[in-house]
Formats: structure tokens, sequence, C-alpha cells
């Protein structure tokens, strides 16, 4: 997503820090954490709680590398198209482009249990086009 064809980490980064901004939640959950992208937008001071949650482990070690200081970061590797979270709900989940490659089902159940009452449910979804390929051709498989 970083590649200069398909340029999506700031966009995607820029997009959950307005959601953070606009609604100034006191914990949250990035499903599809990836390596981090976004989490320099968390204020500590007022977000005392992140939640990461990916499929991959190896982007749950970026994660920690880059944020070690991330005040309440925790990290879990879950399948969320296989998994059942079973996490204490936060006032904001934010899920991007992670329906489009882990589906509706249970992923999506599981975003919204994770959403504490009175708490928002955050999406960037990537529309299908006919004026564009579903994938950018980039140098990766």
């Amino acid at each position: 997503m970083g590649s200069e064809a398909v340029n999506q980490l700031a966009p995607l980064a820029d997009l959950f820090g307005e959601a953070l901004a606009r609604l100034r939640p006191r914990s949250v959950a990035v499903l599809g954490v990836a390596g981090g992208n976004g989490l320099e937008h968390v204020d500590s001071t007022l977000t005392t709680r992140v939640v990461g949650v990916d499929v991959n482990p190896e982007y749950l070690s970026a994660t920690k590398a880059r944020f070690p200081d991330l005040r309440g970061l925790e990290l879990h590797c879950a399948d969320l198209e296989r998994d059942t979270l079973i996490l204490e709900p936060v006032a904001l989940v934010h899920a991007a482009l992670l329906f489009e490659h882990a589906g509706t089902g249970r992923c999506l159940d599981s975003a919204v249990s994770l959403v504490a009452v009175g708490g928002h449910l955050s999406v960037v979804l990537q529309l299908p086009s006919n004026g564009h390929e579903a994938v950018t051709p980039t140098t990766y498989t």
C-alpha cells in the first residue's frame, strides 16, 4: 500500500487521524493494524488504550518496534475471517480496507462486538470501479 503506484498509506493514516480528532476516544482498536500506519495520530494524553489486531505477527512486531512508548498499546494476533475476538470494547473501532480482504461475515461481527456502548465504528472502503483495476499493479506479488 506504500508503493508509489498505490500510495494509500498517507491517505489512510490521515483518515484515521480525522476520526481520532473528531471523536476524541479514550480507547481505540485498529483492525488490520499492519505496521501501525496512522498510530502517530494518537494523542496519548487523551487516548489511554490502543488495541491493534492483525493476522500477521511480523506486522505486530513492526508496530511494537515503531511505537514502543505508545501508552496503553495492546497487540493481538487474530484472523478476523475465522477467529472470534474476546476483548474489552473500545470507544472507537477503526477498520481501513479490511472488509475487502476479510469479508463482512465474522470480521464485521467482531468489529461491531468491539464497539463500546455509545462508541463508534470507522470504516474505510474501496468500492469497485469500472475505470480502474481492482488491484494496482506493483512489483509485489
